[in-house]
């Protein structure tokens, strides 16, 4: 059971979000909850505890912080991401969803395609990019990685 059932996300410091903010939120996170793979790997001669595991997600002292619990709230693991290797991610992300969300709105369905797919690139990328971070901290798969980016871009929102 390699797999996050609940994630808390603190967002409590930032901006009321966008309605297209919250619905790429609440798509992300049913999303995750649905399907996703989260192991924590062997450390230091150590298994962890075995999961399902609960995941706090929050940026303090500007720095992406994942909390994990075990479903009966026991540490399972804690670890501090900088968050500067993904400010131009990010950045760029937030650009082409403004674009495809205006877009959606009057443009054509080809130029719609268009904006889509380059939204999903830099998603992709997001996603790769987190991944590697992560190295020897937990191992997560593509879908769950794009799904944790869209909940980092949320706690970037307005920051």
């Amino acid at each position: 059971m390699s797999k996050i059932t609940k994630i808390d996300l603190d967002d409590s410091a930032l901006p009321a979000p966008t309605a297209e903010i919250e619905q790429e939120r609440k798509v992300a996170m049913f999303d995750l909850l649905e399907d996703n793979s989260f192991v924590l790997p062997r450390r230091e001669d150590r298994s962890p505890p075995p999961g399902p595991y609960h995941l706090g997600l929050s940026i303090r002292e500007r720095r992406l912080v994942f909390d994990v619990t075990t479903e009966d709230h026991q540490p399972a693991g804690a670890f501090h991401l900088s968050l500067g290797p993904f400010r131009q991610v990010v950045k760029d992300y937030f650009q082409i969803c403004e674009s495809y969300f205006s877009a959606v709105k009057t443009a054509a369905p080809s130029q719609i395609e268009t904006i889509d797919m380059a939204r999903r690139g830099i998603h992709n990328e997001g996603a790769r990019i987190l991944q590697e971070r992560l190295e020897g901290k937990a191992e997560v798969d593509t879908d769950t990685a794009r799904r944790l980016f869209t909940l980092i871009c949320v706690l970037h929102f307005g920051g």
